[in-house]
């Protein structure tokens, strides 16, 4: 279907008159709702009125970016551990010189010649500095959550099983 001048007008016409596109597409004929909604979009027509729906999808939408303003996410802290001026630099330590006031993260594998242990001073009750614990204490995510109960069986596999017999 090619969009001639009279059918652009007449979809501004009864865009701007509020019909949906189905009833356009079904007005002008020859022409599909998808077709007439990018066109739409192309032509850069005013948006609909919101509806239910999609006012309660915004708020939706709201909540959960305020929730994440909340929460920062683990890639901004590595970032602004990295980028803060007073963020000790690293102080290679060799195991021998370790103490506990050493970051005991590894660098590089032990076989390989300068291989060393971050040797920066750590978080309280921890044996890594800031940057490390990231590293070595990540979430779980919710599926493994599911799986990691004490000894139980997902539900997803017990109806897996019933359904085979």
């Amino acid at each position: 279907m090619s969009w001639t001048q009279e059918k652009e007008e007449k979809l501004r016409q009864l865009w701007e008159k509020g019909h949906t596109a189905s009833q356009i597409a079904e007005i002008l004929g020859d022409t599909t709702r998808n077709a007439v909604i990018g066109k739409a979009h192309r032509l850069k027509l005013a948006a609909r009125a919101p509806n239910k729906k999609s006012v309660a999808q915004k708020k939706e939408v709201s909540n959960v970016q305020n929730r994440n303003d909340k929460q920062i996410s683990r890639k901004s802290r590595f970032k602004s551990i990295l980028l803060d001026k007073n963020f000790e630099p690293e102080n290679p330590k060799k195991l021998e010189e370790l103490g506990d006031n050493n970051c005991r993260w590894p660098i590089g594998h032990p076989d390989q010649e300068g291989f060393y242990f971050c040797g920066r001073s750590p978080i309280e009750g921890f044996s890594y500095c800031k940057l490390h614990v990231l590293y070595a204490f990540q979430p779980k995510n919710q599926k493994e959550e599911l799986i990691d109960k004490e000894d139980d069986v997902p539900e997803f596999i017990e109806k897996k099983v019933k359904a085979s017999k």
